[in-house]
């Protein structure tokens, strides 16, 4: 099995995490980067497979997959233990309701925010920031009576940590009006799965010269 991922790719740390979490072996390729986050030359597998052109793109033989989403679908057919989705129905569909929002919702913040490096005290920076927040509130109450987002750890804690580590990166931090999700952070942060993703992601950014978040840098 191959991933076609990107040294700063927060949809393909999702897929490769997931994929560690599961104890799956997986051959990861970095693609082409340049320093404005983008991928450049586009690898041509991944112009081939996606027609976005965009990482992550999963290879499996005669299976070819692209979207982070519909690469923890297939994981989780394969490999059902350990789960990731709830059991049951009602609980699963409860957590994709949880995973989707931190890709169309939240991520969509900090894709505005990469354009407003330079002004991030403006209009718009300030309410890509404020809607940040808005979720933090929300995940905030979910948590009150459970330790991951949708109960047992699972799919929406992997993507929506993904997606918290670029909003850091952008300047919409989470701050002490959360501490049940800055707790959550430090649980999902410290899964072995987790770290063998994301410290490279850092390593990655200080041999650039490129800020750390703060709760990366120990």
């Amino acid at each position: 099995m191959k991933l076609l991922s990107g040294p700063l790719s927060m949809f393909g740390a999702k897929a490769e995490i997931a994929a560690r979490e599961k104890g799956i072996a997986i051959d990861v390729e970095m693609v082409p980067f340049d320093s404005d986050d983008f991928y450049r030359p586009k690898h041509p597998e991944v112009l081939r497979i996606n027609p976005k052109g965009q990482v992550p793109v999963l290879i499996d033989g005669g299976v070819e997959i692209f979207d982070s989403t519909q690469i923890f679908e297939y994981l989780e057919d394969i490999a059902p233990e350990p789960p990731l989705w709830p059991a049951s129905p009602a609980d699963r569909a409860r957590a994709r309701q949880l995973e989707h929002p931190s890709d169309e919702v939240f991520f969509p913040q900090v894709i505005r925010l990469m354009g407003l490096q330079d002004d991030l005290q403006g209009e718009a920076a300030r309410k890509a920031c404020a809607a940040c927040a808005g979720f933090y509130a929300r995940l905030e109450s979910a948590l009150a009576d459970r330790d991951y987002l949708a109960g047992d750890y699972s799919y929406a804690d992997i993507a929506f940590y993904m997606a918290q580590v670029f909003a850091e990166r952008k300047g919409a931090g989470m701050t002490d009006a959360t501490p049940r999700l800055m707790a959550w952070r430090e649980r999902v942060g410290a899964r072995a799965a987790v770290r063998a993703v994301v410290q490279p992601m850092m390593d990655f950014l200080a041999s650039q010269g490129r800020p750390v978040p703060a709760f990366l840098q120990r």
